[in-house]
């Protein structure tokens, strides 16, 4: 299984064939083999994405600026929180509508 790491620059390829350059939120999952990308907060299987040419090493950054890098961590936080709070909803059983009638038996 091909392993990316998150902060990875690569190369996206689309059901349509289409390239597009984006980056990695989070590192492979294990379990599920698929890699959490930024484009379009997309989970992708790994034969759909390649590592970009130019990266550099195994922790390249592909963002060159402070505000970017800012940008990513904000990113994190929001999916992290949205997988937190799925994880945790209770589970509540449906309510009972009291103006429910009672339809004919069926003979």
């Amino acid at each position: 299984m091909t392993y990316f790491n998150k902060n990875a620059s690569v190369i996206y390829t689309d059901n349509k064939g289409r390239q597009i350059d984006t980056f990695v939120i989070f590192d492979t999952d294990e379990v599920t083999g698929l890699t959490h990308i930024n484009h379009e907060n997309l989970r992708v299987p790994a034969d759909s994405l390649a590592l970009h040419a130019k990266t550099v090493g195994l922790y390249h950054m592909p963002l060159a600026d402070a505000f970017s890098f800012e940008i990513l961590n904000k990113l994190k936080e929001k999916y992290l929180k949205i997988d937190i709070e799925r994880k945790t909803l209770q589970m509540q059983p449906e309510k009972q509508n009291a103006n429910m009638y009672l339809l004919s038996k069926a003979s």
